[in-house]
């Protein structure tokens, strides 16, 4: 939490020049796409959408305080152009910028964010700790940018892909080791970006067009997941990161996480999956 909120600092003190979420995730001592995750899943925004919001509420204000042109104005806030403005403002606010000016003009206003740790406890969290051997997983990856939007966009996309194509279909044939289930795995964090599997564990041999990873032995907090995706997944993720991760003693380790797809009808309110943290104490 006093990462999240050493991040907010930066931004606030950035918001009128170029903001690059590497150094927003440093300040939060964390890499870019664990803190875009992060972030997300506490505030139930990304991080380029409160940079958007904050930009605008301040540009709102200082329409109403000062006679500076709309494209400066625009300009300051990290818009090229003034129609691109003008179209952000009339998205967030429902006026255009000029119209913004007159008195009386209702605005919206999206004050600075400060988290706090808030332990609820009414809704059970039923997870298990356990220790794994090394396995290895045989599937299909995709390199993707670590932007939390690109993420939400991109990855149903490629699921999509594979269950029309054959190729889930050909993963799930290989499967014969644990954890049983489908495997969708966040891997190789670095230079924001990241690898993302749909993969199985299996002792098979990797067939041709495919490829293979050992994920090591770890330390997991396996957490159950009741619920249509991707809501229900969406769900437990945020409240491992605002109220387990802070109150347990673990830290993420900086090996892959991964969720357990199991067969059924993911659309389901009685569907199962688990999510799989690996963990070190703090």
């Amino acid at each position: 939490m006093e990462g999240l909120n050493h991040a907010l600092g930066y931004i606030e003190d950035h918001l009128d020049e170029s903001i690059d979420v590497s150094e927003v995730a440093r300040a939060a001592c964390c890499s870019a796409y664990h803190f875009q995750r992060l972030f997300t899943a506490v505030t139930d925004v990304t991080p380029s959408e409160y940079i958007r919001r904050r930009r605008l509420t301040l540009a709102a204000i200082e329409l109403q305080r000062s006679d500076a042109r709309v494209i400066d104005i625009a300009v300051q806030y990290g818009y090229t152009s003034a129609d691109a403005f003008t179209r952000a403002f009339t998205a967030l606010h429902g006026v255009t910028p000029s119209k913004a000016r007159a008195p009386g003009t209702s605005l919206k206003a999206y004050p600075r964010m400060t988290i706090a740790l808030t332990i609820k406890g009414v809704v059970a969290m039923n997870y298990r700790i356990e220790d794994r051997p090394a396995f290895r997983v045989v599937g299909v990856k995709e390199r993707f940018p670590a932007d939390i939007e690109v993420s939400f966009r991109e990855l149903p996309k490629m699921w999509a892909r594979c269950n029309s194509d054959g190729t889930s279909q050909a993963i799930w044939q290989l499967q014969d080791g644990q954890p049983c289930g489908c495997l969708g795995i966040c891997a190789d964090m670095s230079d924001n970006r990241f690898d993302y599997w749909i993969a199985v564990a299996t002792s098979k041999e990797c067939p041709p067009g495919l490829s293979e990873m050992v994920i090591p032995a770890s330390t997991w907090a396996i957490f159950e997941v009741t619920g249509a995706m991707p809501k229900a997944l969406q769900d437990v993720n945020r409240r491992i990161y605002a109220e387990w991760f802070p109150a347990s003693g673990y830290t993420h380790a900086p090996t892959p996480d991964f969720e357990l797809y199991f067969e059924g009808d993911t659309a389901s309110p009685d569907y199962k999956s688990e999510i799989w943290m690996p963990i070190v104490k703090k």
